[in-house]
């Protein structure tokens, strides 16, 4: 992979926003109170009420992991559990952190599309107040999905009803949210808090910031003490306000849906030339940024040396190909027409 080469590979690879990094520029004036005391991030936590409700707390930190473990850390003991799907990135990505730092257990659901419902999760519903099970605590759902596709504000709603029916709690890890509520038209609030999801991980860095997550507590008294967790978790920021002021150009004048729309719409045009391709299959609804296809193996590696992919399922040859808000009808001619040429070899 040389410097610099653009590909398909991740939306975490492209760039900052100018936007967003002139903002980051502009606050570095001067001397400002540290950890969080100073006037950007009291702004932007305003901001957060303003698209999640009132009651919301928001807490920044600096990755998406650690934005998902500490959420979780804060509402779980040792002995519960944490339901989700198996191709969670809570599962699948974060090298074992939710449970050596949550001690809690983490259950899988399969699931084809990336999205999992109450009948799903039923199954780990048993053992209930015995001592020798862990019990059920968290469902964690992610929204969009890793598979690329996004659960509408019904079903985040029956999953947190059943959670709630069963003394749970339901978290969202919205990495890619902006390009749920895109794919939704939808504001942030319909598909969470009115939804009826406890707790939030939000994520920008994926469509244009550069570092900086927020946990949201969306229900009152979730939140207790958390100071202190995120402080023992390594993730206070000294220097928080160039957290907060990417997120105050992220909202401004909706840059967030101006850069979900623009990836959104570059996946939609790269799986309707796809879908014209003999000897490639799109394997996924295509409802945000992700495209998943199968493709001759050696095809892929061929590809992947110009335009870099990371593959999906290798016993079955299927690939993701990720747009980001950066990526050009340019970028997807360039990948289509080296994908034809290397098939008709």
């Amino acid at each position: 992979m040389g410097i610099n080469k653009r590909g398909f590979a991740s939306d975490n690879n492209a760039g900052i926003h100018p936007e967003i990094l002139s903002e980051i520029i502009s606050v570095n004036n001067g001397h400002v109170p540290g950890y969080g005391s100073d006037i950007y991030t009291s702004q932007v936590i305003n901001v957060f009420k303003e698209h999640f409700g009132g009651d919301t707390e928001t807490f920044f930190v600096f990755t998406g992991t650690a934005a998902n473990v500490l959420s979780l850390t804060a509402v779980t003991r040792s002995w519960n559990s944490i339901i989700t799907a198996s191709t969670a990135h809570l599962e699948q990505d974060e090298c074992g952190a939710p449970e050596k730092f949550t001690g809690s257990k983490v259950l899988t659901v399969d699931s084809s599309d990336g999205k999992i419902n109450s009948e799903d999760i039923e199954k780990h519903m048993h053992g209930i107040d015995f001592e020798h099970h862990s019990q059920p605590k968290v469902i964690s759902i992610t929204q969009s999905t890793e598979m690329g596709t996004v659960y509408t504000s019904s079903e985040v709603k029956a999953i947190a009803d059943f959670a709630h029916s069963h003394g749970m709690l339901l978290h969202m890890d919205g990495a890619r949210i902006a390009n749920a509520s895109v794919s939704l038209n939808l504001p942030f609030k319909a598909f969470t808090t009115d939804a009826g999801v406890d707790l939030l991980s939000f994520g920008g860095t994926k469509n244009g910031m550069m570092f900086g997550e927020a946990i949201c507590f969306l229900r009152p008294g979730l939140s207790k003490d958390f100071k202190y967790m995120r402080k023992q978790g390594m993730q206070l920021a000294s220097k928080m306000r160039f957290i907060s002021a990417q997120y105050i150009a992220y909202f401004r004048n909706d840059l967030w849906k101006k850069c979900a729309s623009h990836s959104n719409a570059m996946a939609s045009i790269m799986a309707e030339r796809l879908h014209g391709i003999t000897g490639v299959k799109v394997t996924q609804p295509v409802q945000s940024n992700g495209i998943f296809v199968i493709m001759p193996s050696v095809v892929a590696e061929r590809l992947r040396t110009h335009y870099f992919f990371y593959p999906w399922n290798e016993k079955t040859s299927e690939y993701r190909l990720m747009t980001s808000w950066d990526t050009t009808e340019e970028d997807i001619e360039g990948f289509l027409k080296l994908l034809k040429k290397e098939l008709g070899r």
